[in-house]
């Protein structure tokens, strides 16, 4: 009987931690810095509420100050799921190659992935070009913002024929902390243009069909009547949701599903999670970043 008992005892430590690898007492979704944090939690309330449900355990939103934030907490295994930026995801995966997995990717109503850092001013300024931004204090969201920072420091120099120093060709540049505050700080006057984000689809004057300035147009933030665009980047590879590597197997799968019938299931949650329309999200891979990673990777050496 002692015998059979040790066995047993033994057999239960040996599937003790196999049945914990299986399990997770909570689920810690990251949201991007971009807009403030109560329309952040807003507009995942819904993806948290079925996840939870999904996975039967307190599902929560975590809605960091700035990208960096949400960086560190899935470095960090304080954050399990985020949709990142392609320039998140490449200080990420060179910080730790092993810390997180790309899943999915949102689409656009036309099946691509792709969208654009956008330039823009008040109407009322009479900037209509880079040009015309000589001498004048240009906005930008964040540092390890794409749309917000990474490509325009690249493709805006090119266009201008120089460094976008502090009085070289603009009077100053300045980070606003994300892309709505970005937005506001155009409309109020406290810069004279700013980048953004939009999938480039659709009419201006909705704010395109996605991005921040639909999200801001959306919520009465901005008029798109009472600004323009002034400038607009090549095709940027929309940056992946990803998961934390270490997670169980079967919650990233069960995640990944349902987030990958999300636009099916809810198109209203798909909506508020894409800000604004898209066609839903798909399976991305991590070689779809590899083109940005090497940027990130050359702009930090």
């Amino acid at each position: 009987m002692k015998k059979l008992i040790a066995a047993l005892l033994t057999s239960a430590a040996l599937a003790a931690p196999a049945l914990a690898q299986d399990q997770v007492s909570e689920f810690r979704i990251g949201v991007l810095g971009g807009e403030n944090a109560q329309d952040r939690m807003t507009s995942n309330e819904c993806v948290r509420a079925y996840v939870e449900e999904l996975l039967g355990v307190e599902t929560k939103v975590f809605t960091p100050a700035d990208y960096d934030g949400v960086i560190q907490g899935l470095l960090g295994g304080t954050i399990d799921m985020a949709w990142l930026g392609a320039s998140a995801y490449a200080k990420t995966y060179l910080t730790d190659p092993e810390a997180v997995e790309p899943v999915l990717v949102k689409t656009n109503l036309d099946g691509s992935f792709s969208y654009h850092s956008v330039g823009f001013a008040r109407k009322d300024s009479g900037i209509a070009s880079l040009a015309d931004m000589k001498g004048k204090k240009f906005g930008f969201g964040d540092p390890n913002s794409t749309s917000g920072y990474l490509i325009p420091s690249i493709e805006i120099p090119d266009a201008i024929g120089a460094t976008m120093d502090d009085g070289v060709y603009f009077d100053e540049v300045v980070f606003t902390g994300g892309h709505e505050q970005t937005i506001v700080a155009v409309v109020n006057g406290d810069v004279d243009a700013g980048v953004t984000w939009a999938d480039g689809q659709g009419a201006w004057e909705d704010g395109y069909n996605s991005g921040a300035l639909r999200k801001a147009a959306d919520s009465g933030i901005v008029d798109m009547n009472d600004i323009v665009e002034i400038w607009k980047s090549k095709p940027i590879p929309e940056g992946p949701i990803v998961l934390r590597r270490a997670l169980p197997a079967d919650v990233k799968e069960k995640v990944t599903a349902f987030l990958n019938g999300l636009h099916a299931k809810d198109e209203q949650c798909a909506y508020n999670m894409a800000a604004g329309e898209t066609a839903g999200f798909e399976p991305i891979g991590h070689d779809a970043y590899e083109s940005i990673i090497a940027v990130r990777r050359a702009k930090t050496n």
